[in-house]
């Protein structure tokens, strides 16, 4: 419509003589719509208001404005020779993100905070050798103006990409950051993961401010299984004994970690700054280092503890995480962007043996609190975490906390390919709140997707043998008859009237059958569409009136209203697809 409009007789005389001013405006198109796109950004007028890669990467992305010298002569303006100045097209950035697995991550993520009524989370993965950022997931609750959830037809919350907290929140961690404590331990050579520890019974005082295991009742364990089992009481008493007299050799270490200092990733994320307490400064107590040993009284980002755990997937070299590959200009690459080390190495290999001993046992061990995402293919190394978070800032109290569930971890164990964290804040209303509950679920659909299409080696080797199983399906005749012709099988059609059939596919022939379905509009008797798939189902139900909502894909194994019933002309009828 622009263009023609452009052509008319007046508006082609030019906005001077034809009075046609016309305002151009960008628009963001994401086409992969809610994938990564707070990572992506938005680009507004305001370049000061973007977010994103948007933001980071503006002033490649902008190019420059044309223009043109004008000057007004006798009514008109009159264009002056060498007075202009061509346009520059912005370059390309690629980005390190794979559309698959970042599908893959915000549909898991996703299909648990819903589930669970989460608050937020967010999940990243990591390529364990470069740094490269391969998904960033990030989802929040969101809110009415008067404060209230914002719910689907459905009734289920609805969640989108509003902040990136993966990247810019920083908080209280939990036990996830029982690993940095303990490559402490180890480097220093105070203990061997051998050593043993004393929980007194899960619970335990320090300086006035009881600490609590989540399982009560354990008594001496080694320092692996303290790991493996998340005892907080052995970790606190473990760094007081050896940290309370000499604080800055802790935190020195946790600042070799880099765990005080911005991550570097291409985003700007202000608010993602961290938080390790110095000795000697004003919040500063007796209680710091056993708090913080388990996770407690410092502000870390998941992106930091995701660097920290994947320097140990990768023998100890910490990568600097980054999202953009490679610039281009008129599609040819005029900048490729390299893996860069941050730190040659975390930690001596002695203490880089154990600590991933003691990560696999979180898994593997039958007292390991991630035991339930064990699998029989592949290793997982990792830790659980599960902090808990004053609600609405109303402090710790019964009723006012709400839970933070971890699982940062890496796989496979033996060589590892992909280093993973999910960070989920909870609700009030959530079910559930342990960090293999919740993050590790997510953590395993995660890595069962990602090991299945671009790690795992194991082929498939099919043997010839006759196709004696029948394979039954419903649908369109015409639609059934183009399949069979296409594939050049064989088939009888032993219908003689309506469009519907029951096809059935055995030793490589086909017979079709009339399908027990009415497709009357004036019919009041619910159709029965088991069996089909989705396109035909709603096209069926909606043609005599229903409205359809579905679960899940694939063909229909069960119809909320029987087949065969009496309905009303708008009822709803709820499908659930395999």
């Amino acid at each position: 419509q622009y263009k023609k409009l452009r052509d008319f007789p007046l508006v082609k005389l030019g906005k001077n003589k034809s009075g046609f001013i016309i305002n151009s405006k960008d628009k963001r198109i994401n086409p992969y719509v809610l994938l990564a796109s707070r990572t992506i950004g938005l680009s507004r007028d305001d370049a000061k208001n973007n977010v994103g890669l948007e933001q980071y990467y503006d002033s490649m992305l902008r190019g420059k404005t044309g223009q043109q010298l004008v000057r007004y002569i006798a009514g008109a303006y009159m264009p002056v020779d060498g007075g202009d100045v061509d346009p520059e097209n912005g370059k390309d950035i690629i980005s390190t993100l794979d559309t698959y697995i970042q599908d893959v991550t915000e549909s898991a993520l996703m299909k648990m905070i819903m589930g669970n009524n989460s608050l937020h989370g967010t999940a990243i993965v990591m390529e364990t050798s470069t740094g490269k950022i391969k998904a960033i997931a990030n989802l929040g609750q969101q809110k009415n103006a008067d404060g209230t959830v914002k719910k689907d037809k459905d009734g289920f919350s609805i969640y989108t990409e509003d902040l990136n907290y993966g990247i810019g929140k920083a908080t209280e961690p939990g036990s996830v950051f029982k690993l940095a404590t303990l490559m402490s331990l180890l480097e220093d050579k105070y203990v061997t993961i051998n050593s043993t520890v004393d929980c007194e019974g899960g619970q335990k005082s320090f300086y006035g401010l009881s600490i609590k295991d989540s399982h009560l009742g354990t008594g001496v364990l080694t320092i692996k299984d303290a790991f493996a089992r998340s005892s907080n009481v052995a970790f606190a008493k473990l760094a007081d004994q050896y940290y309370h007299e000499q604080p800055s050799k802790y935190i020195n270490h946790l600042h070799k970690f880099r765990l005080d200092q911005m991550t570097g990733i291409d985003i700007t994320a202000s608010s993602g700054r961290p938080l390790i307490k110095k000795a000697g400064s004003k919040s500063w107590s007796k209680t710091t280092i056993p708090f913080m040993a388990h996770g407690y009284e410092e502000l870390v980002t998941p992106l930091h503890m995701l660097m920290l755990y994947n320097a140990v997937a990768n023998n100890g070299q910490m990568m600097k995480p980054y999202l953009v590959s490679s610039i281009r200009k008129y599609g040819v690459e005029i900048k490729a962007i390299q893996p860069e080390v941050l730190v040659e190495k975390i930690c001596s290999d002695e203490t880089l043996a154990q600590v991933k001993e003691c990560l696999l046992a979180v898994v593997d061990d039958k007292h390991g609190t991630g035991r339930k995402i064990k699998d029989s293919t592949y290793q997982i190394a990792g830790k659980t975490g599960t902090a808990v978070t004053a609600l609405n800032n109303k402090g710790y109290n019964k009723g006012n906390k709400i839970y933070q569930a971890s699982f940062i971890g890496y796989f496979p164990a033996n060589k590892p390919k992909y280093t993973i964290a999910v960070v989920i804040q909870n609700s009030e209303k959530s079910v559930m709140v342990y960090g293999a509950d919740v993050s590790g679920v997510v953590f395993k659909e995660i890595s069962d997707r990602i090991y299945s299409t671009y790690v795992g080696t194991k082929q498939y080797v099919s043997t010839n043998r006759v196709d004696s199983l029948g394979y039954n399906y419903f649908g369109l005749k015409n639609e059934l008859n183009s399949i069979f012709n296409s594939l050049n099988l064989p088939f009888i059609d032993s219908a003689r009237s309506g469009y519907w059939r029951s096809g059935q596919l055995k030793n490589n022939s086909g017979t079709l059958y009339t399908a027990f379905t009415s497709t009357s509009t004036a019919s009041s008797v619910t159709p029965d569409v088991m069996g089909l798939g989705l396109k035909d189902a709603v096209y069926l139900l909606e043609n005599i009136g229903l409205k359809v909502t579905t679960t899940g894909r694939g063909r229909v194994v069960n119809q909320s209203l029987a087949a065969g019933t009496n309905f009303n002309k708008t009822q709803t009828i709820s499908l659930i697809l395999n």
